[in-house]
């Protein structure tokens, strides 16, 4: 009979249950139970997706804790940059996590080995030109040469922010955003060492390329906190400002005045096609690339050294740092990063100001809409090709050495970032959607162990070189996969079960690429037959939590008192998933979809329960619809 009870009435009257079993001789307690027993009853399938509710995320945490154990006994890992460690990073994760399992053991293990490595990234750090105490997010472990004074990357900055922002505690990225918007590497130059390969000096907060003010639109969206907009708002308009007068072409009457420019290197890919193709084109300081030679210059770090030595370098030294060209390519991948970060100052600034109205309104919320939407048509008009169907690059129409506004006929992933940042019109994306036929085309980008990051029927495609020309690399994963999951469900609202397939297939293959016995995430893998990743272990420059949570499960988030849930998860894949423990708008939720819920009951049972604060708020039977939560 207890188990019988403990069943049909969920797990907070199944303890009710057990204070009637024990204090019955009260006369008003045993009938207090059972009413309460009574109506639960009266609630009838309620009852039985909470207690599966709970059934689940008991067992999620004792995996979680399981799968913590299995992480920390991993030998000849690097030690932690932060205070997070085999003695304490249990109790953090179990605290922090958003819990998730599902009927795919694979997928499941690889999220809570991603929470694991992030944990050993969230480094503490004492700023000493300012005196105060950061808390940043590491790259690498320890302080490379390329890094701010705290060991801090931007490159990755934008990827970090979308998956820590999950973790319950919100002090992590509001200290991160700090140190970089108003701390020393906000105002410190980067380090000029042997690293340094170009000659514009700037601050280490725009190193490289990112979209950090977007990612702290992202955070605000999970933990809204707007004193604290209110008083960030000036430095992450700053931020942008530096953006625009550094890596802005500004050339009188070039295609590419407005756009954004950036060397390969400091977008943190290296060597890419579109640079060879601008490079092939070039005169004078550039020559020395040619169809035939180009792969003797510039296809991985060992090839800079040659051109370095050549007669063009002696005789052009300004045109190249120790062999790397000084060559701006105004590319679809800064652009997005830039419009997101404006389109986020636009929503940041109308957050703030539907809050703190008066004499304080700045009217700046139009100002960040009309800019971005300038930045929008630019690229729209310059950087989209009707004849390739894709959008492609073009070398910077102010660069002082080489071919100016030239296109690259190449297409590479970079090319799918606009759908990243929602830059395609709504009401105009149908003209842009045929560039999705590469994402599923061996012709593309579509090979057997993962995305290419140039389209594989380019006579110079190469995955086999450390650079951009084919190679696999996690972040740009991070970036297509979130783009496709945007089209899927933010533009053409319904999707076929061949275009769930396919972004399941890529993940499927994302999360086997971590291992087996011991999981790792690295830089870059081979497409072609890739069984795990290369160079560095536990490295954070990539997404997979928030692949999980936001582009597969479909959890969106909003400024506003709401959430919807909109899986593109096709129903054929898994037999259940929990989401839970999210820490939303200082509410918990959870969600639980099955196919089955109570075995021993005949016909279609499959629904999608969603919980707030513990009480059952929704449910759906279809698992691709989409739910929206008021709070």
């Amino acid at each position: 009979m207890p188990g019988k009870i403990q069943y049909y009435m969920g797990a907070t009257n199944y303890l009710l249950y057990n204070v009637l079993k024990h204090v019955n001789k009260f006369g008003h307690c045993a009938v207090y139970v059972i009413l309460v027993f009574t109506a639960s009853l009266s609630y009838g399938q309620n009852t039985v997706y909470t207690t599966e509710l709970y059934r689940l995320k008991n067992e999620a945490k004792v995996k979680l804790a399981g799968h913590i154990d299995q992480f920390n006994a991993y030998k000849n890992r690097p030690a932690p940059d932060g205070p997070y460690n085999q003695t304490n990073n249990k109790d953090f994760l179990l605290a922090n996590v958003p819990l998730f399992l599902s009927s795919d053991s694979t997928i499941s293990k690889v999220y809570d080995y991603r929470f694991w490595m992030i944990s050993k990234h969230l480094k503490q750090y004492h700023d000493p030109y300012d005196g105060k105490d950061y808390w940043v997010v590491t790259e690498f472990f320890g302080v490379m040469p390329w890094a701010s004074l705290s060991g801090a990357i931007t490159c990755p900055a934008g990827q970090q922010f979308y998956d820590v922002r999950w973790l319950r505690d919100d002090r992590f990225l509001k200290s991160y955003a700090d140190y970089f918007m108003k701390g020393s590497a906000s105002k410190l130059n980067q380090r000029e060492n042997g690293n340094f390969l170009t000659y514009l000096s700037r601050p280490e907060s725009v190193h490289f390329s990112s979209w950090m003010i977007n990612g702290v639109d992202a955070f605000l969206k999970i933990h809204p906190d707007n004193w604290w907009l209110h008083q960030e708002l000036p430095y992450l308009e700053k931020h942008q400002r530096i953006w625009d007068s550094l890596f802005m072409v500004k050339s009188t009457g070039a295609k590419t005045a407005g756009l954004y420019k950036i060397l390969d290197l400091y977008d943190g890919m290296e060597f890419s096609l579109s640079a060879v193709e601008g490079l092939i084109h070039s005169k004078g300081a550039y020559s020395l690339y040619t169809p035939d030679t180009w792969r003797n210059y510039y296809l991985g770090w060992g090839t800079t050294g040659n051109a370095e030595q050549s007669k063009q370098a002696k005789e052009y030294p300004k045109a190249f740092r120790k062999g790397y060209p000084d060559f701006y390519l105004a590319r679809p991948s800064i652009n997005s990063y830039m419009y997101g970060n404006i389109r986020s100052l636009a929503t940041l600034y109308g957050v703030d100001e539907a809050n703190y109205r008066g004499a304080e309104k700045t009217h700046k919320a139009a100002y960040y809409t009309l800019k971005a939407k300038k930045l929008q048509q630019k690229v729209l008009n310059v950087l989209w090709d009707k004849d390739d169907q894709f959008f492609n690059t073009y070398t910077a129409g102010d660069n002082a050495y080489g071919a100016r506004d030239y296109e690259a006929r190449v297409r590479e992933s970079v090319g799918y970032t606009p759908w990243y940042f929602h830059l395609i019109p709504e009401n105009k994306y149908v003209g842009y959607s045929k560039a999705w036929k590469m994402f599923s085309s061996r012709n593309g980008f579509y090979n057997t162990a993962g995305m290419t990051t140039a389209e594989q029927q380019h006579p110079y495609y190469n995955e086999q070189a450390y650079a951009w020309n084919g190679r696999g690399w996690p972040f740009e994963n991070s970036v297509v996969y979130k783009g496709y999951a945007n089209y899927l469900r933010d533009y053409k609202k319904t999707s076929t079960l061949a275009e769930k397939d396919l972004l399941y297939d890529y993940i499927n293959k994302l999360a086997k690429m971590h291992g087996d016995k011991e999981l790792n995430i690295g830089e870059w893998y081979i497409p072609s037959d890739g069984k795990t990743f290369g160079g560095q272990q536990d490295y954070f420059h990539s997404t997979f939590p928030d692949i999980i949570i936001e582009d597969l499960l479909g959890f969106k988030s909003y400024h506003d008192e709401k959430f919807s849930v909109s899986p593109l998860l096709p129903e054929d894949k898994w037999d259940f998933f929990y989401l839970g423990n999210i820490r939303y708008h200082n509410h918990d939720i959870d969600i639980v979809w099955k196919k089955d819920w109570e075995p021993n009951k005949p016909g279609q049972q499959a629904k999608l329960c969603i919980w707030v604060d513990g009480k059952l708020r929704a449910t759906t039977s279809s698992l691709n619809a989409t739910t929206t939560v008021k709070l």
